[in-house]
């Protein structure tokens, strides 16, 4: 029997990742990193921001091309696209200066709000601007994922959670009791599952009954730039499937055990 195959739009912030050591540079970005770890998984995307009319925007659509993601709502401005300087680690990333440039200006129009409504499921996060435009994007009856990073604490938290069914976050602390009673607390806002990666420790989620715990897929790591990112797009993968949390957690860990075995986000 063949698989559903699930069309996904993710929504918001695009950059290029510029290795400063290597100077090298790769297209990346959270909504654009799931748009193309959902491709890879066989799934329809569609990735929905703005770049800028310079060398790096024509980077960024040309890349995004040739991963076959829908780029129709993918808008052109006049402006420098985004720039985050990455250095290397012992294979971590370490994020260094970030420059926005037209992404500082992004806006939804009515007609992207209306392509996202069409999907099967709708992916942003905390740098995406699109925080104020998810009551209208819930109108659509679609799930909402969102990845807040590390930023459990930051405003656009308080005003996205109402809106999102699967919260992501990451957290490097082993305070676990304290985790837990910050996950209660965030999942009481309203989504219906919390989801936080921590890192080789694997990932924790909450659904309002129970905790589950994941560990991570052993794998050589060469760079962990999208780890997050393509585990976001597996575990939402498996959830649009309809397996369990568990399940999902494992798809999550797998995809982003791919990853991390080379350079670049993807």
């Amino acid at each position: 029997m063949e698989k559903n195959k699930y069309k996904i739009a993710t929504i918001g912030d695009n950059c290029i990742d510029y290795y400063v050591q290597t100077q090298e540079a790769f297209p990346g970005g959270n909504p654009v990193n799931v748009a193309v770890y959902a491709k890879r998984l066989g799934h329809d995307a569609a990735y929905i921001g703005v770049v800028g009319d310079d060398e790096n925007g024509q980077i960024i659509r040309k890349a995004l091309k040739q991963k076959n993601v829908d780029i129709s709502h993918l808008h052109v401005s006049s402006g420098s696209t985004a720039i985050t300087e990455v250095t290397m680690e012992n294979g971590n990333r370490v994020l260094g200066d970030y420059h926005e440039g037209v992404l500082e200006q992004f806006k939804l129009t009515a007609a992207d709000k209306e392509f996202a409504g069409t999907h099967d499921l709708i992916v942003s996060g905390i740098w995406g601007k699109i925080e104020h435009e998810l009551e209208a994007l819930s109108t659509y009856g679609k799930p909402i994922a969102f990845d807040f990073a590390d930023k459990m604490n930051h405003p656009v938290v308080q005003m996205a959670l109402p809106y999102v069914d699967y919260a992501f976050f990451a957290s490097e602390t082993r305070n676990e009791q304290e985790l837990k009673k910050t996950m209660k607390q965030l999942y009481a806002q309203g989504p219906k599952v919390i989801i936080v990666t921590l890192g080789e420790r694997g990932s924790i989620a909450y659904d309002g009954t129970a905790f589950i715990t994941y560990g991570i897929e052993p794998c050589e790591v060469v760079d962990t730039m999208g780890a997050g990112d393509s585990y976001i797009a597996g575990f939402l993968i498996a959830m649009l499937s309809g397996l369990s949390l568990e399940h999902c957690m494992a798809a999550g860990a797998q995809n982003s055990s791919v990853t991390i075995a080379y350079n670049g986000a993807w």
